[in-house]
């Protein structure tokens, strides 16, 4: 997982709550096994039409808002079914963090495992976002996670909050799989220590 420090990046306003799963990513797109590839179908209700054509007025479509990065939402996002494709989807897409008034927590949690920072301000604070993001050509926010802070350089500053623990894996980029590797010496001399029985060889998995 890549390790997040700080990053500044184009704001898109989103100015839509309960943004559910199946909004972000619908269900006929969930046949890959992959972590990859779902960027080009986030959105996809929203941003096309039945035949495929692009629903124009739709803000992804908006060339101000092109590679934007950090995505700005209503409260409650990511809520719906815990799919964790929602967060493939908008990390392939390009985001690297999405700010919201309040996130569904199991999206939340996936998006920790993802490198995806969820960032919750207030409501007052997203919508001072949302319209700085709308009245201002190439708006951009710097977040930065070892000082918890976000800011435009233009004004604009605030500070979030965030469990000690994901911040910290966040910061060192560790999902499940690197925090287990860490303590890849113990384990190794554990093994080593208590040998497969020879029962058990036959019902494991070679190594």
């Amino acid at each position: 997982m890549q390790p997040f420090g700080k990053h500044n990046g184009l704001v898109v306003p989103l100015d839509r709550v309960s943004v559910d799963t199946d909004q972000i990513i619908p269900k006929q797109f969930l046949k890959r096994i992959e972590r990859t590839g779902f960027g080009e179908f986030v959105f996809y209700d929203w941003r096309f039409s039945g035949d495929g054509s692009k629903k124009v007025d739709f803000v992804l479509h908006d060339p101000r808002y092109a590679n934007a990065t950090v995505l700005v939402a209503g409260k409650n996002f990511g809520c719906g079914s815990s799919r964790e494709h929602a967060v493939w989807a908008l990390a392939d897409y390009g985001f690297r963090v999405v700010i919201a008034p309040s996130f569904a927590d199991i999206f939340a949690n996936n998006s920790l495992k993802n490198g995806l920072l969820t960032v919750t301000l207030s409501e007052d604070q997203v919508a001072e976002i949302m319209r700085r993001a709308r009245d201002t050509a190439n708006y951009g926010l710097s977040v930065d996670l070892e000082k918890l802070i976000v800011e435009d350089g233009q004004g604009f500053s605030a500070t979030f909050a965030m469990d000690d623990f994901a911040r910290h894996c966040l910061l060192n980029g560790l999902d499940d799989i690197g925090l287990t590797l860490q303590n890849e010496a113990a384990i190794t001399a554990y093994e080593a220590k208590h040998p497969v029985q020879p029962e058990m060889r036959a019902i494991l998995p070679h190594r």
